[in-house]
C-alpha cells in the first residue's frame, strides 16, 4: 500500500564529519568552525546519537550504519542525497554535485537493507548523468509526493531538467519544477536544494513562496498543493535561512505521526504555524546545531527514508 510516510528510516553516523569546500560552492548554509576536525567530527557525532535515540525512543525503526573511515567522507551523514527507496522495491541511484560526495555511494548499505529484510526488485541508476555534468540529488533535489505521483523541484546546479525528466519517465512521477531564489550578500543565487525552501507530509505542506520569484510558479506550486488537499503552511524567507523548510514526517509502528524539525528551525517558527503543525502531529526536536552549521544540511537530509516491502 503507498503512504507518505515511513517508520523506516536510514541514518550513516559520521566518521569523518567536517566542511566540505566542494559543496560550499553552492550551499551558502555551510559555514567554517574555529574548532579542530577531531572535535568537530566528536560532536557530530554526539549530536547524531542523540537525534538517532529521541526517534528510537518515539517507536521510530531506525537503521544507524557506520560511515567507513576511508574513503573520508564528510557528508555521509546525509545520505539522502544518493539514493531513494520506493513502495515498489525501486531503489534509485542518483547523479551528485560534488565529485566527493560521490564517494558515499556504498553497495554494503543496499547489501544491509537486503539482509533487514527490504525487498528491492530494481535498481535505477541515474549516476552516469555526472558524466555530463547533469544532477539530480536524491530527495534534496525532489520533494514527493508519493500517495499523488508528484515530484516538486526547484532548478539548481544540483537539479538540472533533463535527469529530472528522466526521473519522472522512469518513475511514473509528474514533475513540477520552479526557480527559487534567496538572496546572499545582496545577489539573488538558486536555492542548492528543494528540500531547504519546502516539505510535503501526509496533510501539511510546509513552502517558502517568497523564494519563487516568478509568479506563475509560485502560483503552479500553490495550486497543485491545493488540488491534492494540503494545508499549506507558508514559511518566510528569514526562516528558511534557519532550515525551517527541512522537516520531514515520519511515523512509528504504532502509525503515531511526528513531523521532525531541528531546534533552529522550531525556533524559527511562530506560534500560529507550530499550532497548525501540532493539529495533524506531533513536533520532534532534534538538536543538531554542528552538523547544520558545517554541514549545511538539517534534519531532512539525515534521514533516508525506507520505503521498501518487507519480504
Amino acid at each position: 500500500m503507498k503512504n507518505q510516510i515511513t517508520s523506516h528510516i536510514l541514518m550513516v553516523r559520521p566518521a569523518n564529519f567536517g566542511f566540505n569546500p566542494e559543496t560550499a560552492e553552492n550551499n551558502f548554509y555551510q559555514q567554517k568552525d574555529d574548532r579542530s576536525t577531531d572535535e568537530v567530527n566528536a560532536v557530530a557525532g554526539q549530536e547524531f546519537d542523540a537525534f538517532v535515540s529521541l526517534l528510537q525512543e518515539k517507536g521510530v525503526d531506525v537503521l544507524a550504519v557506520e560511515d567507513t573511515a576511508l574513503p573520508k567522507k564528510t557528508d555521509a551523514v546525509f545520505p539522502n542525497n544518493w539514493f531513494s527507496t520506493h513502495h515498489d522495491g525501486k531503489l534509485v541511484l542518483y547523479p551528485m554535485f560534488s565529485p566527493n560526495r560521490r564517494l558515499e555511494r556504498r553497495k554494503d548499505i543496499i547489501e544491509i537493507l537486503i539482509k533487514k529484510g527490504f525487498k528491492i526488485s530494481e535498481i535505477i541508476d541515474l549516476t552516469f548523468f555526472e558524466q555530463d555534468n547533469q544532477f539530480l540529488e536524491g530527495t534534496g533535489s525532489l520533494i514527493l509526493d508519493r500517495i499523488n505521483k508528484i515530484a516538486y523541484a526547484c532548478r539548481s546546479q544540483r537539479t538540472h531538467h533533463i535527469p529530472l525528466g528522466y526521473f519522472g519517465k522512469l518513475m511514473g512521477f509528474e514533475i513540477v519544477d520552479f526557480d527559487a531564489t534567496q538572496v546572499i550578500n545582496g545577489v539573488a543565487s538558486p536555492i542548492y536544494h528543494t528540500n531547504v525552501m519546502m516539505h510535503v507530509g501526509s496533510e501539511i505542506a510546509v513552502v517558502c513562496l517568497d523564494s519563487i520569484p516568478l509568479a506563475s510558479e509560485k502560483l503552479k506550486v500553490q495550486e497543485y498543493l491545493e488540488k491534492t488537499g494540503k494545508k499549506m503552511i507558508p514559511i518566510t524567507s528569514k526562516q528558511k535561512f534557519q532550515f525551517a523548510g527541512n522537516m520531514l514526517e515520519i511515523q512509528n509502528r504504532k502509525g503515531e505521526k511526528f513531523t521532525v524539525m531541528s531546534q533552529s528551525a522550531f525556533q524559527s517558527l511562530n506560534e500560529v504555524q507550530i499550532n497548525i503543525i501540532k493539529r495533524y502531529t506531533e513536533i520532534l526536536v532534534p538538536k543538531i546545531p554542528t552538523i547544520e552549521k558545517i554541514g549545511g544540511g538539517s534534519v531532512r537530509c539525515m534521514m533516508a527514508e525506507i520505503f521498501l516491502p518487507l519480504v
